[in-house]
């Protein structure tokens, strides 16, 4: 049965695995594209990377952070449930083809979105690095996988209990200065992609970003998820999710991806002043 969740792993205390029959999308998913689901009828749209996928089993890969409410409720799924619906594959495909030598960076959660990425660039015949990092050693995610292709996995974690204390952007200017590198492929936070984007821009190194944008009917109708590339504006969701970091405006982008929050702030507030209860 399609959208049946046929395998789930608990990555960390944050972070889930899922494993879900999706045939159709299986068979056209391409490294870059995502899908939207919905776990209910009228529950929200969320955008989520496809990170694997096995065609003759009809199966993709899935992981994802609890963030809010709907990733919150979706972690707990188990085996044997259904998601309500599915849409996808969606976006356009990793196309970089044979450039040299890339320089992945990934932060967080977005860490999860590179494996599929450096399997397509292993395959264009690049040779490859890549630096990851997160907040502590309990959210670095798929190590194991990572260094199966990439042997000289470089990691950091903001409080230094594992890896190189710091930043990702440490690393990576210390290799920029020492190493050629035609590509930088990064995703992950905001902030962070912003600020590997203002390093590497000083030494004139292409970068392309996956932008993880809010997103509502994900074909391009509805505009929630545009971005200013290159004084254009553009939809992550058809355009995207890769861009030229160094065209993106991100003091925008960023301020767009505040806003539910913002709201949903205003609403909380509005509705502690006007409850008179105690709560």
């Amino acid at each position: 049965m399609s959208n049946r969740i046929a395998r789930k792993e608990k990555l960390n205390s944050v972070t889930t695995l899922f494993d879900i029959e999706a045939p159709l999308i299986a068979k056209e998913a391409r490294p870059g594209q995502f899908i939207v689901f919905r776990i209910k009828e009228k529950g929200e749209r969320v955008p989520i990377t496809i990170v694997k996928k096995d065609a003759l089993k009809g199966i993709i890969t899935v992981i994802f952070q609890e963030v809010g409410k709907t990733t919150k409720e979706f972690a707990r799924f188990e085996k044997g449930d259904i998601v309500n619906d599915i849409i996808g594959p969606l976006g356009k495909a990793t196309d970089f083809g044979k450039t040299g030598h890339v320089l992945f960076v990934g932060g967080g959660v977005g860490v999860a979105e590179l494996l599929p990425v450096v399997k397509y660039a292993l395959d264009q015949g690049n040779n490859v690095s890549m630096i990851i990092g997160a907040r502590s050693k309990e959210l670095i995610l798929l190590e194991n996988d990572l260094r199966k292709y990439v042997p000289g996995l470089i990691i950091t974690t903001d409080d230094g209990t594992y890896g190189i204390k710091g930043l990702v952007t440490q690393p990576l200017e210390e290799t920029l200065k020492k190493e050629k590198v035609d590509l930088i492929y990064c995703v992950g936070p905001d902030i962070m992609m912003k600020t590997v984007c203002s390093v590497t821009k000083k030494y004139g190194i292409k970068t392309l970003v996956s932008l993880d944008a809010n997103m509502i009917d994900a074909t391009g109708m509805c505009g929630t998820c545009r971005v200013v590339v290159g004084k254009e504006v553009k939809f992550t969701c058809v355009d995207g999710p890769e861009f030229d970091g160094h065209l993106v405006d991100w003091d925008g982008f960023i301020k767009r991806q505040k806003r539910f929050k913002d709201e949903e702030t205003r609403s909380l507030d509005l509705f502690n002043k006007k409850c008179k209860c105690k709560h």
